[in-house]
Protein backbone atom coordinates (compact mmCIF):
# COMPACT_ATOMS: atom_id res chain seq x y z
CA UNK A 1 0.00 0.00 0.00
CA UNK A 2 1.19 3.62 -0.83
CA UNK A 3 -0.28 6.98 0.05
CA UNK A 4 -1.63 7.08 -4.04
CA UNK A 5 -3.42 3.95 -3.23
CA UNK A 6 -5.25 5.12 -0.05
CA UNK A 7 -5.87 8.44 -1.30
CA UNK A 8 -7.45 6.64 -4.54
CA UNK A 9 -9.71 4.09 -2.01
CA UNK A 10 -10.49 7.13 0.28
CA UNK A 11 -12.31 8.87 -2.62
CA UNK A 12 -14.36 5.77 -3.45
CA UNK A 13 -14.93 4.87 -0.62
CA UNK A 14 -16.86 7.89 0.72
CA UNK A 15 -19.17 10.85 -0.89
CA UNK A 16 -17.91 14.46 0.79
CA UNK A 17 -14.04 14.56 0.22
CA UNK A 18 -12.91 15.35 -3.37
CA UNK A 19 -9.55 14.38 -2.19
CA UNK A 20 -7.62 16.69 -3.97
CA UNK A 21 -4.39 16.76 -4.81
CA UNK A 22 -3.21 19.53 -2.49
CA UNK A 23 -5.82 20.12 0.55
CA UNK A 24 -6.65 23.36 0.54
CA UNK A 25 -10.25 24.16 1.15
CA UNK A 26 -10.87 25.36 -2.10
CA UNK A 27 -12.61 22.05 -3.63
CA UNK A 28 -15.08 22.00 -0.48
CA UNK A 29 -16.31 25.35 0.38
CA UNK A 30 -19.15 25.16 2.59
CA UNK A 31 -19.69 21.62 2.53
CA UNK A 32 -20.36 20.85 6.12
CA UNK A 33 -21.63 18.27 6.69
CA UNK A 34 -18.08 17.31 4.79
CA UNK A 35 -14.76 18.29 5.14
CA UNK A 36 -15.23 21.92 4.29
CA UNK A 37 -14.76 25.57 5.72
CA UNK A 38 -17.62 26.98 6.66
CA UNK A 39 -19.58 29.28 4.07
CA UNK A 40 -16.73 30.72 1.79
CA UNK A 41 -14.30 28.75 3.12
CA UNK A 42 -11.84 31.48 3.82
CA UNK A 43 -10.73 30.31 7.45
CA UNK A 44 -10.05 27.14 6.08
CA UNK A 45 -7.96 28.63 3.37
CA UNK A 46 -6.17 31.08 5.58
CA UNK A 47 -4.93 28.34 7.32
CA UNK A 48 -3.39 27.78 4.47
CA UNK A 49 -2.21 31.04 2.92
CA UNK A 50 -0.92 32.04 6.76
CA UNK A 51 1.19 28.85 6.58
CA UNK A 52 2.58 29.54 3.36
CA UNK A 53 3.51 32.85 3.90
CA UNK A 54 6.96 32.29 5.99
CA UNK A 55 9.47 30.33 4.33
CA UNK A 56 12.23 28.26 5.87
CA UNK A 57 16.21 29.11 5.92
CA UNK A 58 18.91 26.04 4.59
CA UNK A 59 21.78 25.58 6.81
CA UNK A 60 23.01 22.33 4.76
CA UNK A 61 26.48 22.72 6.40
CA UNK A 62 26.12 22.49 9.45
CA UNK A 63 26.86 19.05 9.97
CA UNK A 64 23.00 17.72 11.53
CA UNK A 65 22.65 14.17 10.12
CA UNK A 66 20.50 11.65 12.50
CA UNK A 67 18.37 14.74 14.12
CA UNK A 68 16.41 13.96 17.61
CA UNK A 69 13.45 14.02 17.07
CA UNK A 70 11.21 12.60 20.15
CA UNK A 71 9.46 14.99 22.35
CA UNK A 72 7.14 14.52 25.84
CA UNK A 73 4.37 15.64 27.27
CA UNK A 74 2.40 14.65 30.47
CA UNK A 75 4.54 11.84 30.59
CA UNK A 76 4.46 10.02 27.65
CA UNK A 77 7.41 9.94 25.08
CA UNK A 78 6.38 10.73 21.44
CA UNK A 79 8.73 9.86 18.25
CA UNK A 80 7.66 13.35 17.06
CA UNK A 81 6.27 16.28 17.68
CA UNK A 82 2.72 15.32 15.81
CA UNK A 83 -0.92 14.34 17.31
CA UNK A 84 -3.96 13.74 15.28
CA UNK A 85 -6.45 15.97 15.62
CA UNK A 86 -10.27 15.21 16.48
CA UNK A 87 -12.57 14.69 13.86
CA UNK A 88 -16.00 13.04 15.00
CA UNK A 89 -19.52 11.80 13.59
CA UNK A 90 -16.88 10.20 10.75
CA UNK A 91 -20.06 8.89 9.04
CA UNK A 92 -21.58 12.25 8.47
CA UNK A 93 -18.87 13.97 7.44
CA UNK A 94 -18.22 11.32 5.07
CA UNK A 95 -21.92 11.02 3.85
CA UNK A 96 -22.36 7.37 4.98
CA UNK A 97 -26.02 6.49 6.26
CA UNK A 98 -25.53 3.13 7.06
CA UNK A 99 -23.96 1.43 9.82
CA UNK A 100 -22.66 4.14 11.05
CA UNK A 101 -21.25 3.00 14.65
CA UNK A 102 -19.43 0.88 13.29
CA UNK A 103 -17.71 3.20 10.82
CA UNK A 104 -17.34 5.17 13.49
CA UNK A 105 -15.44 2.90 15.42
CA UNK A 106 -13.23 1.75 12.78
CA UNK A 107 -12.21 5.11 11.69
CA UNK A 108 -11.42 5.78 15.80
CA UNK A 109 -9.61 2.49 15.82
CA UNK A 110 -7.51 3.39 12.63
CA UNK A 111 -6.45 6.55 14.03
CA UNK A 112 -5.60 5.41 17.21
CA UNK A 113 -3.97 1.99 15.99
CA UNK A 114 -2.05 3.98 13.28
CA UNK A 115 -0.91 6.57 15.79
CA UNK A 116 0.49 4.11 18.47
CA UNK A 117 2.21 2.26 15.68
CA UNK A 118 4.03 5.14 14.49
CA UNK A 119 5.08 6.51 17.92
CA UNK A 120 2.72 9.45 18.64
CA UNK A 121 -0.87 9.98 19.65
CA UNK A 122 -3.84 10.57 18.64
CA UNK A 123 -7.13 12.92 19.67
CA UNK A 124 -10.51 11.56 19.77
CA UNK A 125 -14.14 13.29 19.07
CA UNK A 126 -17.92 14.11 20.35
CA UNK A 127 -20.80 14.56 18.83
CA UNK A 128 -24.46 14.37 18.93
CA UNK A 129 -24.87 10.51 19.08
CA UNK A 130 -23.54 8.95 21.89
CA UNK A 131 -20.99 6.21 20.52
CA UNK A 132 -19.20 9.24 19.22
CA UNK A 133 -17.28 9.70 22.81
CA UNK A 134 -18.04 6.56 24.07
CA UNK A 135 -15.72 5.24 20.81
CA UNK A 136 -12.68 7.22 22.36
CA UNK A 137 -13.35 5.73 25.52
CA UNK A 138 -12.88 2.27 24.63
CA UNK A 139 -9.53 3.11 22.29
CA UNK A 140 -8.20 4.88 25.13
CA UNK A 141 -8.38 1.52 27.25
CA UNK A 142 -7.26 -0.40 24.34
CA UNK A 143 -3.96 2.14 23.54
CA UNK A 144 -3.30 3.42 27.48
CA UNK A 145 -1.66 7.03 27.13
CA UNK A 146 -2.06 7.06 24.17
CA UNK A 147 -5.58 8.77 23.24
CA UNK A 148 -6.76 12.14 24.27
CA UNK A 149 -10.52 12.57 24.19
CA UNK A 150 -11.82 15.89 23.31
CA UNK A 151 -15.09 17.25 24.70
CA UNK A 152 -17.80 19.75 23.12
CA UNK A 153 -18.53 22.63 24.93
CA UNK A 154 -21.50 21.28 26.92
CA UNK A 155 -22.99 22.57 30.17
CA UNK A 156 -20.09 21.97 32.52
CA UNK A 157 -22.00 19.12 34.43
CA UNK A 158 -21.83 16.86 31.45
CA UNK A 159 -18.11 18.08 30.21
CA UNK A 160 -17.44 17.00 33.99
CA UNK A 161 -18.95 13.81 33.39
CA UNK A 162 -16.86 13.13 30.34
CA UNK A 163 -13.60 14.03 31.77
CA UNK A 164 -14.34 11.59 34.76
CA UNK A 165 -15.01 8.78 32.06
CA UNK A 166 -11.81 9.45 30.10
CA UNK A 167 -9.79 9.68 33.64
CA UNK A 168 -11.28 6.21 34.20
CA UNK A 169 -10.25 4.96 30.50
CA UNK A 170 -6.61 5.80 31.08
CA UNK A 171 -6.84 8.44 28.82
CA UNK A 172 -3.46 10.63 28.28
CA UNK A 173 -5.45 13.75 28.69
CA UNK A 174 -8.53 15.22 28.14
CA UNK A 175 -9.37 18.30 25.85
CA UNK A 176 -12.58 20.35 25.21
CA UNK A 177 -12.45 22.45 22.13
CA UNK A 178 -14.34 25.55 23.16
CA UNK A 179 -14.54 26.69 19.68
CA UNK A 180 -17.47 24.37 18.75
CA UNK A 181 -19.86 26.85 20.53
CA UNK A 182 -21.99 27.34 17.33
CA UNK A 183 -21.01 24.38 15.20
CA UNK A 184 -23.34 23.30 12.70
CA UNK A 185 -23.52 19.54 13.12
CA UNK A 186 -24.06 19.80 16.81
CA UNK A 187 -27.15 21.95 15.83
CA UNK A 188 -28.14 19.33 13.45
CA UNK A 189 -28.22 16.79 16.33
CA UNK A 190 -29.91 19.00 18.63
CA UNK A 191 -26.71 19.08 21.11
CA UNK A 192 -26.75 21.96 23.57
CA UNK A 193 -23.67 23.17 23.26
CA UNK A 194 -22.53 26.90 25.07
CA UNK A 195 -19.34 29.82 24.89
CA UNK A 196 -17.18 28.91 28.12
CA UNK A 197 -16.24 31.70 30.50
CA UNK A 198 -13.16 31.86 32.57
CA UNK A 199 -14.62 30.50 35.40
CA UNK A 200 -15.75 27.51 33.46
CA UNK A 201 -12.70 26.70 32.43
CA UNK A 202 -10.76 26.80 36.40
CA UNK A 203 -13.38 24.72 36.71
CA UNK A 204 -12.90 22.11 34.93
CA UNK A 205 -9.29 22.29 34.76
CA UNK A 206 -9.32 21.25 38.39
CA UNK A 207 -11.70 18.68 38.41
CA UNK A 208 -9.44 15.90 37.42
CA UNK A 209 -5.92 14.72 37.85
CA UNK A 210 -6.14 14.60 33.92
CA UNK A 211 -4.25 17.20 31.94
CA UNK A 212 -6.73 19.53 30.40
CA UNK A 213 -6.09 21.24 27.46
CA UNK A 214 -8.78 23.55 25.89
CA UNK A 215 -8.31 23.70 22.23
CA UNK A 216 -9.84 26.80 20.51
CA UNK A 217 -7.26 29.46 21.14
CA UNK A 218 -6.78 32.56 18.92
CA UNK A 219 -5.18 35.52 20.90
CA UNK A 220 -2.99 35.92 23.84
CA UNK A 221 -5.34 37.15 25.74
CA UNK A 222 -7.37 33.84 26.26
CA UNK A 223 -4.13 32.12 26.17
CA UNK A 224 -3.80 33.71 29.19
CA UNK A 225 -6.52 33.32 30.84
CA UNK A 226 -5.90 29.32 30.33
CA UNK A 227 -2.51 29.71 32.15
CA UNK A 228 -4.21 31.40 35.11
CA UNK A 229 -6.62 28.58 35.33
CA UNK A 230 -4.30 26.03 35.86
CA UNK A 231 -4.84 24.89 32.13
CA UNK A 232 -2.48 22.08 31.04
CA UNK A 233 -2.19 22.98 26.83
CA UNK A 234 -3.97 24.99 24.46
CA UNK A 235 -4.15 24.20 20.72
CA UNK A 236 -4.07 27.13 18.78
CA UNK A 237 -7.35 26.27 16.47
CA UNK A 238 -10.03 27.99 14.18
CA UNK A 239 -11.39 24.71 14.08
CA UNK A 240 -10.32 24.06 10.80
CA UNK A 241 -11.90 26.73 9.26
CA UNK A 242 -15.58 25.45 10.66
CA UNK A 243 -16.60 27.68 13.26
CA UNK A 244 -16.89 31.09 12.18
CA UNK A 245 -15.75 32.46 8.03
CA UNK A 246 -13.29 34.89 7.87
CA UNK A 247 -11.25 34.08 10.60
CA UNK A 248 -7.73 34.82 11.07
CA UNK A 249 -5.18 31.61 10.25
CA UNK A 250 -3.10 29.90 12.87
CA UNK A 251 0.35 31.09 11.80
CA UNK A 252 -1.25 34.39 11.84
CA UNK A 253 -1.95 34.45 15.77
CA UNK A 254 0.74 31.73 16.93
CA UNK A 255 4.05 33.89 17.19
CA UNK A 256 2.06 36.19 20.08
CA UNK A 257 0.06 33.27 21.80
CA UNK A 258 3.55 31.79 22.40
CA UNK A 259 5.04 35.24 23.19
CA UNK A 260 2.58 35.39 26.09
CA UNK A 261 2.60 31.91 27.28
CA UNK A 262 5.56 30.25 25.80
CA UNK A 263 6.57 27.50 29.19
CA UNK A 264 3.80 28.52 31.25
CA UNK A 265 1.74 25.59 29.75
CA UNK A 266 1.57 23.24 26.20
CA UNK A 267 1.14 24.90 23.17
CA UNK A 268 -0.35 22.38 20.36
CA UNK A 269 -1.37 23.97 16.59
CA UNK A 270 -3.43 22.86 14.03
CA UNK A 271 -4.68 24.53 10.57
CA UNK A 272 -3.36 23.35 7.34
CA UNK A 273 -0.13 21.10 8.21
CA UNK A 274 0.39 18.72 5.82
CA UNK A 275 3.81 18.02 5.02
CA UNK A 276 7.34 17.95 7.48
CA UNK A 277 8.06 21.64 6.54
CA UNK A 278 5.06 22.69 7.85
CA UNK A 279 5.28 20.69 11.28
CA UNK A 280 8.56 22.81 11.84
CA UNK A 281 7.52 25.93 10.86
CA UNK A 282 4.94 25.64 13.70
CA UNK A 283 7.24 25.02 16.11
CA UNK A 284 10.07 27.69 14.83
CA UNK A 285 6.26 30.33 15.16
CA UNK A 286 5.96 28.97 18.72
CA UNK A 287 4.42 25.61 19.10
CA UNK A 288 5.56 22.60 20.71
CA UNK A 289 3.51 20.13 18.98
CA UNK A 290 0.92 20.10 15.63
CA UNK A 291 -2.28 18.55 15.12
CA UNK A 292 -3.04 17.57 11.59
CA UNK A 293 -6.96 16.34 11.16
CA UNK A 294 -8.09 16.03 7.37
CA UNK A 295 -4.81 14.39 5.58
CA UNK A 296 -5.04 11.94 8.58
CA UNK A 297 -8.80 11.67 7.76
CA UNK A 298 -8.23 10.77 4.19
CA UNK A 299 -5.39 8.05 5.26
CA UNK A 300 -7.85 6.29 7.74
CA UNK A 301 -10.52 6.17 4.95
CA UNK A 302 -8.21 5.00 2.15
CA UNK A 303 -5.88 2.53 4.45
CA UNK A 304 -7.76 1.72 8.24
CA UNK A 305 -4.94 1.42 10.60
CA UNK A 306 -1.91 0.87 8.59
CA UNK A 307 -2.82 3.36 5.69
CA UNK A 308 -2.37 6.35 9.39
CA UNK A 309 0.79 4.72 9.55
CA UNK A 310 1.66 4.93 6.31
CA UNK A 311 1.12 8.78 6.42
CA UNK A 312 2.82 9.75 9.93
CA UNK A 313 5.79 7.36 8.78
CA UNK A 314 6.19 9.91 5.74
CA UNK A 315 5.75 13.11 7.90
CA UNK A 316 8.09 11.29 10.24
CA UNK A 317 10.90 11.18 7.15
CA UNK A 318 9.68 14.86 5.89
CA UNK A 319 10.27 16.53 8.95
CA UNK A 320 13.21 14.94 9.82
CA UNK A 321 14.92 15.64 6.45
CA UNK A 322 14.26 19.63 7.03
CA UNK A 323 15.61 19.50 10.35
CA UNK A 324 18.62 18.33 8.18
CA UNK A 325 18.06 20.95 5.72
CA UNK A 326 17.84 23.44 8.29
CA UNK A 327 20.76 22.81 10.34
CA UNK A 328 18.70 22.20 13.29
CA UNK A 329 20.36 19.25 15.59
CA UNK A 330 17.18 18.59 17.59
CA UNK A 331 13.56 19.68 18.43
CA UNK A 332 14.78 21.45 21.22
CA UNK A 333 17.10 23.81 19.09
CA UNK A 334 14.24 24.82 16.80
CA UNK A 335 13.96 28.59 16.67
CA UNK A 336 12.40 31.47 14.58
CA UNK A 337 15.98 32.02 12.98
CA UNK A 338 15.24 29.40 10.67
CA UNK A 339 12.20 31.10 9.12
CA UNK A 340 11.46 34.10 7.20
CA UNK A 341 8.30 36.22 5.99
CA UNK A 342 8.28 36.06 2.25
CA UNK A 343 7.75 39.40 0.68
CA UNK A 344 5.45 37.74 -2.04
CA UNK A 345 2.67 37.95 1.19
Amino acid sequence: MDIQTIRKKAKERQKACIVCSYCDGNGCRGKIPGFGGLRTGRSFQRNIEALAAYGLVMNSMSGTVCPKTDVSFFGKTLRFPVMIAPIGAIALNCGWQEETEAREYEYVEAICGGAADAGVAAWTGDGGIPFVYQAGMDMAQKFAKTVIPTIKPRVDEEIIDRIHRAEAANALAVACDIDAATLVNMRLLGQPVEPKSPASIRTLAGISSLPFIVKGIMSAKEALICAEAGVSGIVVSNHGGRALDGLAGTADVLPEIAAAVKGKLTIFVDGGIRHGEDILKMLALGADAVLIGRPVAIAAIGGGREGVRIYLEQLYQEFSEALIITGTPSVDDISSNIIRTLSSY
